[in-house]
């Protein structure tokens, strides 16, 4: 939250702010996330203009998930951009925008979650790696490819030619 009567209400006015503030539940997507209670670093500018205070700056945190194809725990550093702009109550922007198209400067408090939360999840990654090269499991036994030997296989007949096998035996490597 930033108190806006710090800033005043005459446009030009500014003011930096650098905070330090747990993520709340859920902040994130199923595969990766900002972990509940890791702190998310923000850097900004809160500047008074006419119609309100245009907030501008950085927010960075640690993200925490499973890579898509192996499962493997994976971390790593996020930044995103924020720049959003809360109206004044009673400002101009009432008559010229919908309610839920610009944020809103309520009792002289910005709440700042909502903002920094979209602009982490537009920028989360919705199919995280722990490497570009990473192979995956295998299908067969749920081995990780990077584990096992370069002529891993597994032997799988269509159930359609099971008849025929048992019939005629195995294969000539078999036999």
């Amino acid at each position: 939250m930033i108190d806006t009567r710090e800033i005043g209400h005459r446009a030009g006015l500014s003011r930096a702010y650098t905070r330090r503030a747990p993520a709340p539940a859920g902040f994130g997507l199923d595969m990766i996330r900002v972990p509940e209670g890791e702190p998310v670093e923000l850097d900004l500018l809160a500047e008074s203009v006419v119609e309100g205070v245009l907030v501008s700056g950085t927010a960075a945190a640690t993200l925490a998930g499973e890579c898509v194809r192996c499962l493997d725990p994976v971390t790593e550093e996020i930044e995103v951009e924020v720049r959003e702009l809360f109206a004044y109550p009673d400002s101009a922007t009432d008559t010229s925008t919908d309610e839920d198209e610009v944020e809103r400067v309520v009792d002289d408090l910005i709440d700042l979650e909502p903002v920094v939360r979209d602009a982490m999840l537009l920028s989360l990654p919705s199919a995280p790696l722990c490497s570009p090269d990473c192979q995956g499991l295998c299908s067969g036994c749920g081995a990780k490819w990077a584990e096992l030997a370069p002529d891993h296989t597994h032997e799988t007949i269509d159930p359609r030619w099971a008849a025929l096998r048992e019939r005629f035996g195995g294969t000539e490597e078999e036999n």
